[in-house]
């Protein structure tokens, strides 16, 4: 069995971009002034050239990176998820999204495993603000493997894109022979009857953690990976619904617009269930390392486990 190897999503960024800079020229990097903790310091160090510093000015780099891509360039645009889809909300719904402008977003330091940062910085409303946006395309990949795969998804697709990662570092799920992404399709990875577990992000990883404390149980759960969010894989969601009758889903955001939002308005049309949305609960983050953040906000694998199982009985 090869070793498993945790990694930062936010590092599988700074190593995509430099690794489809040297075969695509047209590929530019921007940043915010943050250059070093984006990782997109690999590639300005790489291609020094095509990487642009635009300051502490994220509103200025969504219209720089619009107006690049109307020269033929394909630009990712790349800060704190706090920042981009914060601060930077309006550029990006009417320099790209509006006319639909083949511009990249990479957010990193998204949801509160942040950690220290404190909730100035840690995200979790960036899903529910760039899912309304007509035309994105919202991706949060779970580990390394994932998270490149996305990025080299993301440059080939022609629209906008916004991507997701994270600070703290996730074992490597995907590293394995065949792994295959796809823009718009959810991934199963462990079959079940009694319930489905829908997850993205690094609850992907809490969420197989908390399938073996469910199955001493005796539980047989239903885990998906959800690494579009938009686009969602409405046919993989209604039907994994149908097969176990009751679904969760847990997601590093708020339970108000994100992932949990997009399944619940499937299954309400299309095949009503009881549903559970696991994430922040309507509240700000706070200062901590990320484990402890996870576990003070019930993200963490025994607190999943405990909620799921609670959720499972109560009929």
């Amino acid at each position: 069995m090869s070793e498993i190897i945790k990694k930062a999503t936010r590092d599988s960024y700074g190593e995509a971009l430099v690794e489809l800079g040297g075969i695509h020229e047209d590929l530019y990097v921007l940043d915010a002034d943050l250059a070093s903790a984006t990782k997109t310091a690999y590639f300005r160090k790489t291609y020094p050239d095509r990487h642009i510093d635009c300051g502490i000015a994220e509103c200025n780099m969504m219209g720089v990176a619009a107006g690049l891509s109307l020269t033929g360039k394909i630009p990712f645009a790349s800060s704190f998820a706090m920042f981009a889809a914060g601060r930077a909300f309006e550029q990006i719904r009417n320099s790209i999204g509006y006319p639909g402008l083949n511009v990249k977003i990479g957010a990193t330091h998204g949801g509160i495993s942040v950690g220290e940062d404190g909730a100035t910085h840690q995200c979790n409303e960036d899903f529910a603000l760039i899912r309304t946006i007509p035309g994105m395309v919202v991706l949060c990949p779970s580990d390394d493997v994932e998270a490149k795969a996305a990025v080299k998804a993301a440059y080939e697709h022609k629209g906008p894109v916004y991507l997701r990662f994270g600070r703290v570092p996730v074992p490597s799920l995907n590293q394995k022979e065949g792994y295959r992404f796809q823009m718009g399709k959810g991934v199963v990875l462990k079959e079940g009857t009694d319930i489905t577990i829908i997850a993205n992000g690094i609850l992907v990883n809490e969420v197989l953690e908390a399938e073996k404390m469910l199955a001493e149980k005796g539980l047989q759960a239903q885990i998906i990976n959800i690494h579009t969010i938009k686009p969602l894989d409405k046919d993989l969601v209604i039907r994994s619904a149908k097969k176990t009758g009751k679904v969760v889903v847990a997601e590093e955001h708020s339970i108000i617009g994100g992932l949990g939002s997009a399944v619940c308005d499937v299954l309400s049309e299309y095949y009503p269930v009881p549903v559970l949305k696991i994430g922040v609960n309507d509240v700000y983050g706070r200062s901590g390392s990320a484990r402890e953040l996870l576990r003070a906000y019930e993200l963490d694998s025994e607190s999943l486990a405990g909620r799921i199982l609670h959720f499972y009985h109560q009929g």
